[in-house]
């Protein structure tokens, strides 16, 4: 059985919108003009790269990554070379780009469920926002890696949902605290 780890950089209050600038966000780009960098805190997204096997995005994550993501041969040569699952029921094959490597679109939910089923590798889902709700909705996720930005945004898309629905209890397996306030914490679905 695949491991399916979602990656996030979320405000103390849970938003994961806009964090490397994209448009149509009042706090765009938060990551980078609200906290000091100090790059020991990004250490463990050199370690995503090397664990994972795939990278899963929802459509609209899919569509901001996939015209840039490709031309960043440094920063991304492994997340570039992997195999790619989009989730989406609505995005085409045609609308797939043709330089960045192996993707597959997975129309369900129960198509997440099969693949995690098969053997391989980690799965890393990147951004994401209402994939990542509806995969945690239906206990899909098992282990979150999250750096916590020392912010309050207020409004904006929201890592976890509001479903009402029972506890579901978290392990807290490795964390850290930066002196610029970030804070690592890894968390495996019990």
């Amino acid at each position: 059985m695949r491991t399916l780890i979602s990656t996030a950089f979320v405000s103390l209050d849970g938003v994961m919108e806009a964090p490397g600038g994209e448009p149509g966000y009042r706090n765009s780009g938060w990551t980078m003009k609200d906290v000091d960098f100090v790059e020991d805190a990004y250490e463990i997204k050199g370690r995503e790269q090397e664990e994972a096997a795939a990278l899963m995005l929802g459509r609209v994550s899919y569509e901001a990554f996939s015209p840039v993501w490709p031309s960043m041969t440094a920063e991304f040569p492994r997340y570039n070379a992997m195999p790619k699952y989009v989730v989406s029921t609505t995005l085409g094959e045609d609308a797939l780009v043709d330089n960045w490597g192996d993707i597959t679109i997975l129309r369900s939910l129960d198509d997440v469920a099969a693949l995690k089923k098969t053997e391989g590798g980690p799965i890393i889902v990147h951004g994401s926002a209402q994939l990542n709700r509806g995969l945690a909705d239906a206990g899909l996720i098992d282990r979150y890696h999250l750096l916590v930005f020392p912010l309050l945004l207020g409004a904006g898309k929201r890592l976890f949902s509001d479903t009402d629905k029972d506890a579901q209890k978290l392990r807290l397996v490795e964390h850290e605290a930066y002196s610029n306030g970030i804070q690592k914490n890894v968390f495996e679905v019990v």
